[in-house]
């Protein structure tokens, strides 16, 4: 039903400054923020590759200047270098336990 005096172009226009007035006051919903642990590494050789539960991070120079954000849980953490034995480490990241610290040392493989 339209107000007299009102064209249908103007019904049209009250009804979206209408709603958008009522939308306007809405928010987005708040994202519960992800809780993460802090895991730090440091090592040699520098130029080795981190892997973290699969997922190729980079070098362990690299990974060692900006550390990894993981969630709580099971980690399995595998560092690689040609012509060295790869590590191998799982970490359990605990909500509310602190940072990780991870010291790696690759050994050669024998000639």
């Amino acid at each position: 039903m339209r107000a007299a005096g009102v064209g249908r172009a103007g019904a049209r226009k009250c009804a979206c400054v209408a709603l958008w007035s009522v939308l306007a006051g809405c928010e987005p919903a708040k994202q519960p923020s992800q809780v993460t642990v802090s895991l730090r590494m440091r090592g040699t050789p520098s130029e080795a590759t981190v892997i973290i539960d699969d997922e190729p991070l980079g070098s362990l120079e690299f990974v060692s200047a900006h550390g990894v954000a993981l969630p709580p849980g099971v980690h399995y953490v595998t560092v690689t270098a040609p012509g060295f034995f790869p590590w191998d480490h799982e970490v359990v990241a605990k909500e509310g336990a602190g940072p990780i610290a991870l010291v790696v040392a690759l050994t050669r493989v024998p000639d």
